[in-house]
C-alpha cells in the first residue's frame, strides 16, 4: 500500500533553506520576531543580530557543512545562534546545557562539531552554573560567544549575504537514542527543512504568516524545527522558559496573555495544561481558536475525546502529527475533528507514505505493515555511521530515479476511511513523554555498574502512568541507590527509569531467551489507611503526602521518601507543582521538586513561602 498526498505530488526538491532565509528576509522589519519574557527582538534586530553571528563564524572559516553546536537555552540567543549559522551556511547541533557531561561530550565529539556557541555570560563567569557546563566539554571542541547582547546588535551595517548553499546541503544534526549503546545523529539537509515548512502551509495546518507561536519543546527534540521555521515565514516565536514550561497555570497565563495562535506539544504535556487552559478558550477568544500541534507520542482515546470536545465547541484547531526525526519532522497529519478511535491522518505532501511487509511487498487495506517514507524530506542518514545509514535508508524498489527510503519500524494499518492507525513498534523502541528510547542504551549504562550482572529496560505502567522499569540480576546487594545515582549522571532526565526491580533470576522461554512478557510488574504500595502518612508528619507535610499519594499513585508515604524513588519524574512532577497551587494555594518553581525531592525538605520550602 502506497499513500500520496492529495494535495501536492512530492518531488525531487520544492527548495532550499537558502529559500527561507530569502523569505526570513522580506517581514516588514518592525514586526516582533521573538519574545523572551521582557526581551523582544523585531525582525529587524534579528537580521542583525544573526548577521553578526555569521559574519563571525565566516571570519572563522566556518560554512558549507561545517557543524556548528548551540550549547544555548532556548531564547532569542539560540534563535540567533542559529539563524546566523544558517546565514554563514554551516550547520547547528543543539546541545542541551542541562544534559549530563558526558553525553554533551559524546554529541560534540560524534558529530565532529568545529564549534560550540556559548551565552555570553559564560564567558566571564557572570553564570556559574552556564560556565561550569562550558568548562566541562572545553577540551571537546573550541568554544566562542558570538551571539550579540541586545544592546550590542549593530545596526545599520551592511547585511551579511547568505552563503550559497545547495538543497542536499547539511542543515542541522540532532541526536536520538541508539539502539547500540550510544545516540546517533541525524543529518538533514536544508532543502527538507524548507520543503517542511511548504508541506505545513499546504495542508492548512498553519494559517496565515503573522500568527504567534509558542516555541515548548528543547532544541535537542525534531519538534522545535517546526516551531523555529515559522519565523521564516514572518510569525512572532514566543519561548516558554523551563519555570514556566513546567508549570500549567503559568503557560495557560503566558498562551493567554500573549494571545498565542499556536502550540506544538506532546499529549501528556497537553493533558494537564488543558486544566488550566480550556476557561481561557472561546468561540470569541480575539487570537482566534488555539491551533494545538500535537505529537511526540501515541494519543489515548480519552485524551482524544477530549480533545476533540474543545474542537467541536471551536475553543481548538487539533491535530495529530506523526513523523520520525529521519523524515523532517512530521510525515502526517490527522485531524482531531472526530469522536472516534485515534488515527494519525494521511501522509503529508512531502513525503510517499508505503506499508509493506518484511520483504518490502505491499501489504492489503487494514493490514498491518512497517512504515517507509520516501521523498526529498527523507534525511541524509546517521552521521558518521555508514553502516547504520544503509541498513535503515534502503534503496526505494519503487522508485525510477534510485532514491531511498526510510525504515521507520513503526507500525500502521489503513483503516477504511483512508486514514492510517498507529499499532506500535516492530522492535524494542519506545515513546515516552515525546521522546525516542532505545532501551538498550540505557541497559549499556545500567550494565556498566561493576555490581551489575544482567540488566534489562522495559516500558509498563506505573501508578502514575507509563514509565521505565529496570529490572536487574546483582551480584551484591544495595545496589539500587548506585544505579539511580548511575543514570542521573549519565542519562538525560527522561531516560531514567522510574522503577528499579532486583530479580534473583530472569525469566526464561523453553528456548532459553528472555521471556520478556513474564517480567514482573513493579509491585504496588500496599493500602494502609491513616496510617500510611505516619503519625510524624507536620499538617503541611501530611498535605502534601497526600498530594503525592494522589500524583504517585502511592499510599505509604514517609517523611523521609524521595519523590522520584516513588515513581516520579518529569511530567509528575509538573502535576505536583500544580496541585500543591490548587491545594495550597502556593506556586513553587519545578526546580524545587528536583532540590528538594524528600518529604520532609519540600514542605519546608513550601512552608517557607505560605
Amino acid at each position: 500500500m502506497t499513500m500520496r498526498s492529495e494535495t501536492l505530488e512530492p518531488t525531487v526538491t520544492r527548495g532550499t533553506a537558502r529559500d527561507l532565509l530569502e523569505r526570513l528576509a522580506e517581514v516588514p522589519g518592525d514586526r516582533e520576531a521573538v519574545v523572551e519574557g521582557e526581551r523582544v527582538l523585531t525582525f529587524d534586530r534579528l537580521r542583525e543580530g544573526a548577521a553578526h553571528v555569521a559574519r563571525a563564524l565566516s571570519e572563522r572559516g566556518i560554512g558549507r557543512e561545517r557543524v556548528v553546536a548551540l550549547c544555548l537555552p532556548r531564547g532569542t540567543d539560540l534563535v540567533l545562534g542559529l539563524i546566523g549559522t544558517l546565514t554563514a551556511g554551516a550547520a547547528y547541533l543543539p546541545v542541551d546545557p542541562a544534559l549530563p557531561v558526558e553525553r554533551r561530550r559524546h554529541l560534540l565529539e560524534d558529530a565532529a562539531a568545529d564549534l560550540a556557541i556559548v551565552p555570553c555570560a559564560s564567558v566571564d563567569g557572570a553564570h556559574d552554573g552556564c560556565a561550569r557546563k562550558v568548562e566541562e566539554v572545553a577540551d571537546a571542541v573550541p568554544v566562542c560567544a558570538i551571539v550579540p547582547a541586545s544592546t550590542d546588535i549593530e545596526a545599520g551595517r551592511e547585511p551579511f549575504l547568505p552563503a550559497a548553499v545547495g538543497a542536499n546541503d547539511l542543515a542541522y544534526v540532532i541526536y536520538t537514542s541508539g539502539s547500540t549503546g550510544l545516540p546517533k545523529g541525524v543529518e538533514v539537509g536544508r532543502g527538507s527543512v524548507s520543503a517542511l515548512l511548504e508541506d505545513l502551509e499546504n495542508e492548512n495546518i498553519v494559517g496565515p504568516p503573522g500568527g504567534r507561536v509558542g516555541w515548548n519543546a528543547s532544541a535537542s527534540f525534531d519538534a522545535s524545527v517546526q516551531q523555529w521555521v515559522r519565523l521564516c515565514r514572518g510569525d512572532t516565536v514566543v519561548t516558554f522558559d523551563e519555570e514556566t514550561r513546567s508549570d500549567p497555570a503559568a503557560m495557560a497565563e503566558l498562551i493567554d496573555g500573549q494571545a498565542l495562535t499556536d502550540l506544538d506539544i506532546t499529549p501528556s504535556h497537553a493533558d494537564p495544561l488543558l486544566d488550566h487552559l480550556e476557561g481561557l478558550l472561546g468561540a470569541d477568544r480575539a487570537a482566534g481558536p488555539l491551533t494545538l500541534l500535537i505529537g511526540g507520542e501515541p494519543i489515548g482515546r480519552p485524551f482524544w475525546r477530549r480533545v476533540n470536545a474543545l474542537v467541536e465547541k471551536g475553543h481548538l484547531r487539533a491535530v495529530n502529527l506523526y513523523g520520525p526525526t529521519e523524515c523532517t519532522v512530521d510525515a502526517t497529519a490527522g485531524w482531531m475533528d472526530s469522536d472516534g478511535e485515534p488515527h494519525i491522518g494521511t501522509v503529508l505532501p512531502g513525503l510517499e507514505l508505503r506499508l509493506l511487509d518484511q520483504r518490502l511487498r505491499p501489504v492489503a487495506e487494514g493490514e498491518t505493515g512497517e512504515i517507509h517514507l520516501a521523498g526529498h524530506r527523507v534525511a541524509r542518514g546517521y552521521r558518521r555511521a555508514p553502516v547504520l545509514t544503509a541498513e535503515r535508508f534502503v534503496p526505494d524498489p519503487m522508485a525510477v530515479d534510485g532514491s531511498r527510503m526510510y525504515r521507520t519500524g513503526d507500525l500502521a494499518r489503513l483503516r477504511e476511511d483512508g486514514r492510517l492507525e498507529y499499532l506500535g513498534r516492530s522492535d524494542r523502541q519506545v515513546k515516552l513523554r515525546g521522546f525516542r528510547i532505545e532501551p538498550g542504551e540505557i541497559e549499556g549504562v545500567l550494565g556498566s555498574h561493576p555490581g551489575v550482572a544482567e540488566v534489562v529496560v522495559d516500558l509498563r505502567e506505573l501508578s502514575g502512568g507509563p514509565g521505565l522499569v529496570a529490572y536487574y540480576r546483582t551480584r551484591k546487594d544495595g545496589l539500587e541507590q548506585g544505579l539511580r545515582e548511575l543514570a542521573r549522571a549519565e542519562l538525560p532526565g527522561y531516560m531514567e527509569p522510574a522503577s528499579y526491580v532486583e530479580l534473583a533470576e530472569f525469566p526464561r522461554t523453553p528456548s532459553g531467551k528472555l521471556d520478556r512478557a513474564a517480567l514482573p510488574d513493579p509491585e504496588p504500595t500496599e493500602e494502609t489507611g491513616e496510617e500510611a502518612f505516619g503519625s510524624d508528619l507536620t499538617s503541611v507535610e501530611r498535605l502534601i503526602a497526600e498530594v503525592w499519594a494522589r500524583v504517585l499513585g502511592v499510599s505509604r508515604i514517609a517523611a523521609e521518601d524521595d519523590f522520584f524513588r516513588l515513581g516520579g519524574h518529569s511530567l509528575l512532577a509538573i502535576k505536583l507543582v500544580s496541585q500543591v497551587k490548587a491545594r495550597l494555594g502556593v506556586r513553587i518553581p519545578l526546580k524545587a521538586v528536583y532540590e528538594n525531592p524528600r518529604l520532609r525538605d519540600l514542605a519546608s520550602v513550601i512552608e517557607s513561602e505560605v
